[in-house]
């Protein structure tokens, strides 16, 4: 059975994607996260539907645990455990409040986490996707100051990884915790449209996407926040308000369908390089951001990106190095 691999497929939008996925015929699923004990607990929630989950365990800020994760998901493709990846959908992300704080690797908690982990998981990935396969990162509407999304959380910044990784340190006043977020998503949808370039010219058949799924309440995005904002991000009040302003918004149910549409539907294998958004019930194709189709910071980004994992010759694929 095709195997799906999801980060953070066992909360929010990741678990709706999960129900919707386990549902299909002939799939299995592989979530991956670092706390066990939740993923297990919504692996059983998903069994009972009749689906084959199986677990990873992975803290995708963390360069030395992606490192032995994808090693492990080798292991497993190897012996048989799983089949070949038919998606792999880097949906983890996050929102860091308070002071800024560093990864184990000593880089900024933001861009550790929507960005260098789940680049350095598809480096070590890549060419274990099958033909035609997908690889969806969920990326976020806010990385458009264009839009009122943008406005909203915070102009995004220079995707200047070399600068990303060291914001707040020696003294400088730091990028505000919006702006960050936003910044990580500009770099995410980079990445796509990267990838999407090296894979044609390497004639691979895998499909590249990014994906919005809008402004989506009770989803764990805003951990990190006080618990008031998080109540009051829940409440009707705040969703009319938010809609006023034009912020898109979504649900939970749809933005996780929208999620596996874009894993196995047919109907997105044209969707290389492309940006979708699910906005009030509507999922369609956008243009993304002005600065997302800038080809040089693209570029720097992705080459700057491999030195910051520490891309061994080894670990490098075929796949993504014809740039």
């Amino acid at each position: 059975m095709p195997t799906i691999l999801i980060t953070g497929g066992h909360s929010g939008i990741g678990l709706e994607c999960s129900k919707q996925l386990i549902a299909k015929p002939r799939v299995t699923l592989l979530l991956a996260g670092r706390d066990l004990d939740r993923m297990e607990v919504a692996a059983q929630q998903l069994r009972a539907k009749g689906g084959e989950v199986k677990l990873l365990e992975m803290d995708v800020s963390s360069l030395t645990s992606v490192r032995t994760a994808a090693a492990r998901c080798r292991t497993m493709l190897d012996s048989g455990e799983i089949e070949e990846l038919q998606a792999v959908l880097c949906n983890a992300g996050a929102q860091f409040m308070g002071p800024v704080s560093y990864s184990p690797d000593g880089y900024e908690m933001t861009f550790a986490t929507n960005c260098l982990g789940h680049f350095l998981l598809i480096e070590l990935l890549i060419d274990k996707v099958a033909q035609k396969g997908r690889v969806v990162y969920t990326a976020s509407g806010t990385h458009d100051p264009d839009t009122a999304d943008g406005k909203v959380v915070g102009k995004a910044a220079e995707p200047d990884a070399l600068v990303l990784i060291d914001v707040g340190k020696g003294g400088d006043k730091p990028l505000s915790t919006g702006v960050r977020y936003t910044t990580s998503k500009l770099c995410d949808i980079l990445y796509v449209h990267e990838m999407d370039k090296r894979l044609r010219r390497a004639n691979s058949s895998i499909v590249p996407i990014a994906f919005d799924p809008g402004s989506v309440a009770g989803t764990g995005l805003l951990r990190t926040h006080p618990k008031p904002v998080q109540v009051l991000a829940k409440t009707s009040l705040m969703k009319w308000v938010m809609r006023r302003m034009g912020i898109t918004m979504s649900s939970v149910e749809f933005s996780g369908a929208a999620l596996a549409k874009l894993a196995v539907d047919p109907a997105y294998a044209t969707g290389s390089g492309k940006y979708f958004q699910a906005k009030d019930d509507r999922f369609t194709e956008q243009r993304s951001s002005i600065k997302s189709y800038d080809v040089a910071a693209a570029l720097k980004l992705w080459t700057d990106s491999e030195a910051l994992v520490h891309l061994r010759p080894d670990e490098r694929s075929a796949l993504l190095s014809a740039g």
